[in-house]
């Protein structure tokens, strides 16, 4: 069988070369162009927000117990925000085409480096749907063509997003093929995407541990890691007791099951008899389960507040529910010593009002985003002003925390002479 042949004839290398071609126009359009063309899909997203939601529905109908269905639910709140979000990327500055590093060199070479796209981004995710038009807008906005991969409990979600995406692209320059969703929920396609090397540019895995870890070990494309959230709070000696109790009520209760929620919660022990029995009142309201180490079992049963024992694999553990572990800690020191040893490089928080104590958990904790006296929900890409993200980042490379638009791009060297040879 002939490669044209073969493509024609498969889903994944039919979409996937058909990006690749979208993706030499994509980079050459102007910025204007781009934002024109996220404007429609907003409005094509907007248009069509029936059919997304009754789409939604199918999908929220049939999904298995394991799914969490907070994330895969959309609302008509949810739908309006995935357009605004849009729009919001086309307000943002264009990143492709800055130059900088600029130098001229002793023998009168001009050398910079200029930003351009990636060329193809592969995007595997699980049943989140605004992933997919958060996701297509990053990419068209940075010149870059997508292949995305979603889960299967979001498929007709997925697949009516992407009907609205190129309905809003069909009236533009941009080429409809530069957003691709594939269809087939074969697992084994996953496993060929990720080696797709002569199609895909680059990888973005967006979901569990379990994803992740298996994009990482499979994949032959380049990997920009999105990593598991095992988020901590420490609410330190010199915190105020009403700020923290606010704070850490937010961090774990408004959207549990993302991955900036707080996991674990960590309290001086000069503050925990009067602190530990407040965060457990609030608490009680939702209610939050809590799995206390020894000291805070005993301060909470003191105050008539029950809790679960925890144990060892409670430590170092995405919870992405109403579950949270407690431990009192004798120190600033041992509190970072516990997220050093099992924080994932997420999203780390202080409550505080020691500028010292502060400066120093933002020195030494090694994680993509690090607060003082704010929820770690905030780890987010518009929250931050990026308009959206492709995922938050736990890496030490070119990106790390959310992912926007600057995150899609590298870069080429560009040298200008006069008709330098070198000696």
């Amino acid at each position: 069988m002939s490669l044209e042949t073969e493509i024609k004839t498969d889903e994944l290398l039919e979409k996937a070369a058909a990006a690749k071609a979208a993706s030499v126009v994509l980079a050459q359009l102007s910025t204007d162009t781009k934002n024109r063309a996220l404007e429609a899909i907003a409005r094509a997203i907007r248009a069509h927000e029936a059919q997304i939601l009754a789409a939604n529905a199918n999908d929220c109908a049939i999904a298995p117990p394991r799914i969490e269905i907070d994330r895969l639910r959309l609302t008509h709140e949810r739908v309006a925000g995935m357009a605004r979000d849009v729009e919001a990327v086309a307000k943002l500055a264009d990143p492709v085409g800055e130059v900088f590093d600029a130098t001229s060199r002793p023998n009168g070479l001009k050398v910079s480096k200029r930003r351009v796209p990636f060329g193809v981004v592969g995007v595997v995710y699980e049943a989140r749907p605004n992933v997919t038009c958060d996701v297509a807008a990053l990419c068209l906005k940075t010149g870059n063509a997508v292949v995305l991969r979603g889960g299967k409990e979001a498929l007709e979600s997925n697949r009516a997003i992407v009907a609205a995406i190129h309905q809003g692209l069909a009236g533009s320059d941009v080429p409809e093929s530069a957003v691709q969703l594939i269809a087939s929920t074969d697992r084994a396609l996953v496993q060929r995407m990720l080696k797709l090397r002569q199609y895909l540019d680059v990888i973005v895995p967006r979901g569990g541990q379990g994803l992740i870890q298996a994009t990482i070990e499979n994949a032959t494309v380049p990997v920009i890691e999105t990593g598991a959230g095992v988020c901590h709070t420490y609410v330190d000696a010199s915190a105020d007791v009403e700020m923290a109790t606010r704070i850490v009520h937010n961090a774990k209760v408004r959207r549990p099951t993302i991955c900036n929620a707080l996991d674990t919660v960590l309290v001086h022990r000069s503050i925990a008899a009067t602190w530990l029995p407040a965060i457990a009142a609030s608490w009680a309201h939702v209610p939050v389960e809590m799995r206390a180490d020894p000291e805070a079992a005993r301060l909470l049963a003191s105050a008539g507040v029950a809790c679960t024992p925890a144990t060892a694999e409670d430590w170092g553990k995405e919870y992405l529910s109403l579950v949270a572990a407690v431990k009192v800690v004798g120190s600033l020191d041992e509190a970072i010593d516990h997220i050093r040893m099992f924080g994932s490089g997420h999203s780390e928080a202080i409550v505080t009002s020691d500028d010292k104590a502060a400066s120093r958990f933002l020195n030494e904790v090694d994680a993509a985003a690090v607060f003082v006296n704010a929820s770690t929900q905030f780890t987010d890409g518009a929250e931050f002003g990026l308009g959206a993200e492709v995922g938050i980042s736990t890496q030490k490379l070119h990106a790390r925390g959310p992912m926007g638009l600057r995150e899609l791009t590298t870069y080429k060297w560009v040298i200008e002479g006069t008709g330098q040879t070198r000696p």
